[in-house]
């Protein structure tokens, strides 16, 4: 088969390749994860799995542009990522750990979960902000070839982009939403909730002090 989609198909494939190494990569949206699929369940996981996708949406355009590449040299939009981040990851932390003082209610049918928007602004605030994910798409971006794509490739490209982050965190939000993981959660919340809280606060202070 020939035409523009097929003309590209090499680029695309590496590209998606690159991200989805990103994606089943442990990082600060699995963590998150961690804590909405073992104490709200499987929806909301996908719900928070929908918005780190919307990030992917944003961050592929920008690849597309070169907007990732631009940001990266810039020393003062870098800074203000970092704060940014640095600052979510910071508050993340405080949730984890003020659970692991004093652990909510085991949820149940009854619980009041939060709200569909909610949890995918969560999920895209902490992907569109987080340098892992950035980073990745800057490698993405150093390979080329999508750059000057015409806009039916330059869809499909976003368009699996969004599938790819969306599925593959979505296999990790349903794992921690199975009943097995619950149950763990459940029989040392303390422990996790506080495992959580230290790897955003580890997260919030490396990515205060690294040097990008």
């Amino acid at each position: 088969m020939t035409g523009p989609i097929w003309d590209y198909m090499p680029a695309l494939l590496a590209a998606w390749g690159i991200q989805l190494v990103g994606v089943m990569s442990p990082g600060p949206a699995v963590a998150l994860l961690l804590g909405v699929g073992t104490t709200q369940g499987a929806r909301a996981a996908l719900l928070t799995c929908a918005g780190i996708g919307s990030a992917a949406i944003v961050l592929s355009l920008a690849t597309v542009l070169g907007l990732t590449v631009i940001f990266a040299q810039l020393a003062e939009a870098v800074l203000v990522l970092k704060l940014i981040g640095a600052g979510y990851l910071a508050w993340l932390a405080y949730g984890a750990f003020r659970r692991a003082a004093s652990p909510p209610p085991p949820p149940s049918a009854t619980t009041v979960q939060a709200s569909a928007r909610r949890l995918a602004l969560r999920g895209f605030l902490l992907q569109v902000t987080t340098p892992k994910a950035i980073f990745f798409w800057i490698a993405i971006a150093s390979l080329g070839g999508l750059a000057a794509a015409p806009w039916p490739v330059i869809a499909v490209f976003v368009a699996g982009a969004f599938l790819n982050s969306f599925i593959g965190h979505g296999l990790w939000g349903l794992v921690f939403a199975s009943p097995p993981m619950r149950r763990l959660y459940l029989s040392g919340r303390r422990w996790v909730e506080g495992a959580l809280g230290a790897f955003f606060a580890f997260a919030s202070f490396k990515l205060l002090t690294t040097r990008i």
